[in-house]
């Protein structure tokens, strides 16, 4: 079992997130992570897919979507050189003035952005690769126990310009 990222080039048209969302909930695949957003082409959306899936398994997934009058074009990222980051927001709540100094402290030692914040209340951005991102919230958690709320977008991922990027 390993990582998976799937970039996917479908119709821009209503329905398809559902369609292709159908076809992994049909077949019992586990979507870990499901960005959609359009392309270049206004009449195509580009969507970027993270599972977590054996070889074959792997395979069948990727001939299945291309079989898929929706779908124009699927390229596989896993052995490829990447750029993949995830949006995520963390709020933390309950905060005395020496928290929030903390909190501004941490925010830059994990490259977050401080969007906002109140009296008892910080807002952190975070746009980093997801496993960043949990080390970010684990840490938060160790420190903010149960004063944290967590959001996190899909990945997106792009193939990089060259191997060593």
């Amino acid at each position: 079992m390993k990582k998976r990222w799937i970039n996917l080039y479908v119709e821009n048209e209503p329905g398809v997130l559902a369609l292709i969302a159908g076809l992994f909930s049909g077949k019992s695949y586990n979507l870990e992570s499901l960005t959609v957003g359009p392309a270049e082409d206004e009449t195509v959306s580009r969507m970027t897919i993270g599972l977590t899936s054996d070889d074959q398994t792997f395979e069948q997934i990727k001939k299945q979507l291309a079989r898929r009058v929706e779908v124009i074009k699927v390229v596989d990222l896993t052995e490829t050189a990447t750029h993949c980051e995830e949006l995520m927001f963390l709020r933390i709540h309950d905060c005395s003035e020496d928290d929030i100094r903390e909190l501004f402290r941490m925010a830059s030692v994990f490259h977050a952005s401080v969007i906002d914040y109140s009296p008892s209340s910080v807002l952190l951005k975070s746009v980093r690769p997801e496993e960043e991102n949990s080390l970010l919230i684990s840490r938060m958690q160790k420190r903010f126990p149960n004063r944290i709320f967590c959001l996190r977008g899909g990945s997106v991922a792009i193939q990089a310009l060259s191997p060593s990027d």
